[in-house]
């Protein structure tokens, strides 16, 4: 059974690193210490389970659409996603994925690295994906994915491009969250 939405949001530490692995299904393989723990779900029940176990109801189809567009296309994505604990408490994150080849090139994994999304960051955002959620409960995900590059195409970028201006971490934070990657290389 889903968690219900609690309203209250879980304060995330902004130099904690939370890691989780799916196959290209979306199916959890690994999660490090601090995703077990914010989740709020034992080891045992996230190995195995859909990464949508985490899906909060505020989040827009058409986020989690263009997220799974890129990163199956193999390009990387930075995204904004608020996601749910078992307890039903929220928590927004910054996410940036690492895709996993073999040999052939052929995709095997994915890796998403979050961070704490800062509190202007969720400003701006929650905004716009308050507006895509309406969209896509009057009109479906498509009308919604239509604002979205509306918006986007008025900014002159695309999501990706969008996020990372707003939200991806630069100077010493960014060089650290890419040393932290390279540790799953």
């Amino acid at each position: 059974m889903r968690p219900v939405p609690t309203g209250k949001e879980i304060k995330l530490d902004s130099d904690m690193m939370i890691v989780s692995k799916t196959d290209t299904k979306g199916i959890i393989t690994y999660g490090n210490s601090n995703f077990v723990k914010i989740s709020g779900y034992k080891e045992s029940e996230l190995i195995g389970s859909p990464h949508n176990i985490l899906r909060h109801p505020d989040m827009p189809k058409a986020i989690f659409y263009l997220m799974w567009q890129s990163i199956k296309n193999g390009k990387n994505i930075t995204a904004v996603v608020k996601n749910m604990a078992r307890s039903g408490d929220h928590y927004w994150v910054v996410t940036d994925f690492d895709i996993k080849r073999d040999r052939d090139m052929k995709i095997t994994s994915y890796i998403a690295f979050r961070q704490a999304a800062p509190k202007n960051v969720v400003k701006e955002i929650e905004d716009l994906y308050t507006i895509l959620l309406d969209i896509e409960k009057e009109h479906g995900m498509d009308a919604s994915i239509e604002y979205l590059e509306s918006f986007l195409a008025e900014k002159g970028v695309n999501y990706n491009q969008y996020i990372e201006q707003l939200a991806k971490p630069k100077g010493l934070v960014g060089a650290f969250f890419n040393k932290m990657k390279s540790m799953f290389d």
